[in-house]
């Protein structure tokens, strides 16, 4: 089989505040994932804002060096420990599709110069050859080039646009592609034509994609696994419907119970943290314990094992 996705002991530390009273956040606190599979998988990453899961992905795709540890995508070291890859090589393996699509797009560029520098650039087309990869690429999305060729982002609707960002990580037909938040800006009529071309695309490209949302309804409906996030660190990892049939995690189930909370319009102020909060990410034993009603001694003192479930999921809980 091969490593789709796989972080081992993955930490990154900020340092937060002035001089006076600077902090560390344990954004990503040894974060283990492993997903094995010899076909294409959808995993989604979920939890509260806050939780670590667009550090994750920044890490992933290299915009955050990680402090220690290291990051696979598909046998291949591409974060931390180990990474090497040029550039070129990396971005033909590893594509984003970011939240807001018009803060993807210069309003001072045609959409169609962008899918045509990342055709020439990571292809390493001839022009003619990227029109003709350009052309595939939004052909797979439901759009034609004829409709994008020389028109600027306010040209078009958030659903449209967002289409073209995904067209364009499409191009160099990449082994997965990271998607923090892509429907979140979309509207709500259109959000699961989205999700269902994430599907069509698994198939069409065999490309495996990492799903990082709040939203449990379509993280139930996409993922072949989920991992749940808290304070940093994976506290439920498995199979999607396991995980969100049959919870088995204290903080899981509270999200599964508080799904109208979860679909709120989140804040998106990566730190902005009330100071328990804060105390929370720099605990030592388990940071979900002063909300657990489960929590025990042991809780304060040592960080939960990871407890392996007869489905082959892991839950980081002493008492799962």
């Amino acid at each position: 089989m091969k490593t789709i996705l796989k972080t081992e002991n993955l930490h990154k530390v900020y340092k937060l505040g002035s001089l006076m009273r600077r902090i560390t956040i344990n954004a990503l606190d040894e974060v283990n994932l492993n997903v094995q599979s010899d076909e294409p998988v959808i995993i989604s990453l979920v939890g509260e804002s806050g939780s670590g899961k667009t550090t994750l992905a920044k890490v992933i795709l290299r915009l955050v060096e990680p402090t220690h540890g290291s990051a696979v995508v598909y046998d291949r070291v591409v974060a931390g420990n180990g990474a090497r890859q040029e550039k070129r090589e990396f971005l033909s393996a590893v594509q984003p599709i970011f939240q807001n699509p018009f803060e993807a797009f210069s309003s001072y560029r045609t959409v169609d110069s962008y899918l045509q520098t990342t055709a020439q650039r990571v292809n390493n087309l001839r022009a003619s050859d990227a029109v003709s990869a350009m052309e595939s690429a939004l052909g797979s999305v439901g759009l034609k080039y004829v409709d994008v060729r020389g028109k600027y982002p306010n040209q078009f609707s958030g659903g449209e646009l967002q289409r073209v960002s995904i067209a364009r990580a499409l191009i160099p037909r990449p082994q997965i592609i990271i998607a923090d938040e892509p429907v979140s800006m979309i509207d709500a009529s259109l959000r699961m034509n989205i999700i269902n071309l994430f599907l069509e695309l698994k198939q069409q490209y065999k490309t495996s994609f990492l799903y990082i949302t709040h939203d449990l309804a379509t993280a139930y409906y996409i993922s072949d696994y989920i991992a749940v996030m808290y304070r940093g660190t994976i506290v439920e990892f498995g199979a999607a419907r396991g995980v969100l049939t049959d919870p088995q995690h204290p903080y899981t189930q509270l999200l599964l119970e508080s799904i109208p909370e979860v679909r709120r319009k989140w804040n998106r102020t990566q730190f902005a943290m009330s100071d328990i909060e804060t105390k929370e990410y720099r605990f030592e034993g388990c940071k979900f314990r002063n909300r657990c009603p489960l929590a025990q001694e042991i809780c304060v003192h040592q960080r939960p094992p990871a407890v392996r479930k007869e489905d082959g999921r892991d839950v980081y809980c002493h008492f799962a």
